[in-house]
């Protein structure tokens, strides 16, 4: 599975082992203090660069704890290779067990952001019930309606819910063309009365929520190109599933749309 988590922890592993390896081969310093100074330096230069370009906690730690171990790693294979004698079961056990536990919770933050892969999804995930359904191995990471401790907020929106589906407003939403990545699509709503009328001179709002990761979120406003359409221009940063949360609002009227949308790669 290729992706920025995995390329990154790739290449800063890599980094490590070439500093360790020339910090022992041309200055001459014990595997010990290459491996300390080298785990020092990178606490030091991930720690604030993570500060500025916050990636989650969970990546954080993985980052983190993947690099220090392989630090770790070199600084007991160099050292056991420069005494002569052979690493000890003992710490080999150990280091062992928290690279593997590193590389499993990786894996895991690597599937929760981006999905497995099409191939692997196909062998795990059971077939959608329909086609038009989106089968998606990506954790949610969005809650559209947080009521979790909040029974009168959880009971209003069954309230408004209820009026919504006796008004019967009859709403569909889409992109006019195959959404891409980065790339300006149009994106249409058509909202009707119970009788078929349009629904002219309303509000529409909307949000497209990104799975695991909020910081993509993306809020917008739609414009009435002619009565109960209305449309607007969106650019979603990034490939893969996207959740809609869609208000339209009439007076004191809302009615709400909850789906979720496909967009592919550039």
């Amino acid at each position: 599975m290729t992706d920025s988590l995995l390329l990154s922890l790739g290449l800063g592993l890599a980094v490590i082992v070439l500093v360790n390896l020339g910090l022992v081969r041309f200055t001459g310093t014990s595997a010990r203090q290459a491996a300390a100074t080298v785990a020092l330096v990178t606490i030091g230069l991930y720690g604030p660069y993570s500060i500025l370009n916050w990636p989650g906690g969970d990546v954080f730690a993985i980052h983190l704890a993947i690099y220090l171990l392989g630090s770790l790693a070199c600084g007991m294979l160099l050292d056991a290779r420069a005494s002569g004698r052979g690493l000890h079961w003992g710490p080999a056990t150990i280091g062992g067990f928290f690279i593997i536990v590193a590389t499993v919770c990786a894996t895991l933050v690597s599937v929760a952001q981006h999905g497995l892969t099409p191939v692997i999804g196909r062998w795990v995930l059971p077939e959608a019930a329909s086609g038009r359904v989106v089968v998606s191995s990506m954790f949610p990471g969005v809650v559209s309606h947080d009521f979790h401790k909040k029974e009168s907020l959880h009971n209003q929106y069954l309230q408004q819910f209820e009026h919504q589906r006796e008004r019967g407003w009859q709403v569909q939403q889409g992109w006019l063309d195959d959404p891409v990545a980065d790339h300006p699509t149009a994106f249409r709503v058509a909202a009707q009365t119970r009788e078929g009328k349009p629904l002219a001179g309303a509000t529409v709002t909307g949000e497209f929520l990104r799975p695991a990761n909020s910081h993509l979120d993306i809020a917008f406003d739609l414009a009435e190109r002619a009565p109960g359409v209305y449309e607007t221009e969106l650019q979603l940063p990034a490939a893969g599933l996207w959740n809609l949360v869609l208000n339209i609002r009439q007076g004191e009227e809302l009615h709400e749309v909850r789906a979720n949308t496909e967009v592919r790669g550039p």
